[in-house]
């Protein structure tokens, strides 16, 4: 089995799975009452867009084992945060039930895959240089 070379932190898995998942909050967020504009709806497509923005950030902090850590379970909490949301999308009547379920069932996974990484970090950091002196 061959391993393919990640570069860039988009061709990860688990960045493409959360922004699949907040475009689809963005499109059944658009159904919600006016009067929650500028609250759960603003809620749920931040937190849902935190998710990738917290990867990204990650994989650029790959230099240091700890920053990379604290950034994927950054984006694990706006997971879990966009999860309490679309609790209270359902419970409101925004959202259907299945619908629901379905959306927490994906952000469950893009959490799961980054507490994953973050327990298995060493295969993603970046190898430390000695600096050149010249």
């Amino acid at each position: 089995m061959t391993t393919k070379l990640i570069r860039h932190h988009w061709q990860l898995d688990v960045y493409k799975l959360s922004v699949e998942t907040a475009m689809t909050i963005f499109a059944v967020t658009k159904t919600f009452p006016a009067d929650e504009r500028y609250s759960l709806t603003d809620q749920v497509r931040r937190s849902s867009r935190a998710v990738s923005a917290a990867i990204a950030e990650a994989w650029r902090r790959r230099n240091y084992e700890a920053v990379f850590v604290n950034k994927l379970n950054e984006g694990e909490g706006e997971g879990a945060e966009t999860q309490t949301w679309i609790e209270y999308a359902v419970k409101c009547g925004y959202l259907g039930r299945k619908q629901g379920r379905d959306l927490h069932k994906s952000c469950g996974r893009v959490i799961a895959m980054l507490s994953s990484m973050g327990n298995n970090s060493t295969p993603s950091i970046l190898a430390k240089t000695t600096p050149r002196i010249r």
